[in-house]
């Protein structure tokens, strides 16, 4: 899917540290990152999707940027 994402205002970064995931309000801090590709999944209300975002891997190596996708059809 191709579907755009809302600003990187609208960001929360999940990091997951010695088995504890952190939230951060704001797009990933480092500069030098990129956003590689990403995951659309359908979840009720922010809180879910920062609990899926802590159970991807990358999320204890690196970070998850959690954003909602853009509603084009409103």
């Amino acid at each position: 899917a191709g579907d755009p994402l809302q600003p990187v205002a609208t960001a929360t970064t999940v990091r997951v540290r010695d088995g504890r995931a952190s939230h951060t309000d704001g797009p990933f801090a480092e500069t030098r990152e990129q956003l590689g590709g990403y995951y659309i999944v359908d979840c009720k209300d922010l809180d879910q999707a920062l609990e899926y975002a802590a159970r991807i891997p990358g999320a204890a190596r690196g970070c998850v940027e959690v954003r909602p996708v853009m509603d084009l059809e409103g």
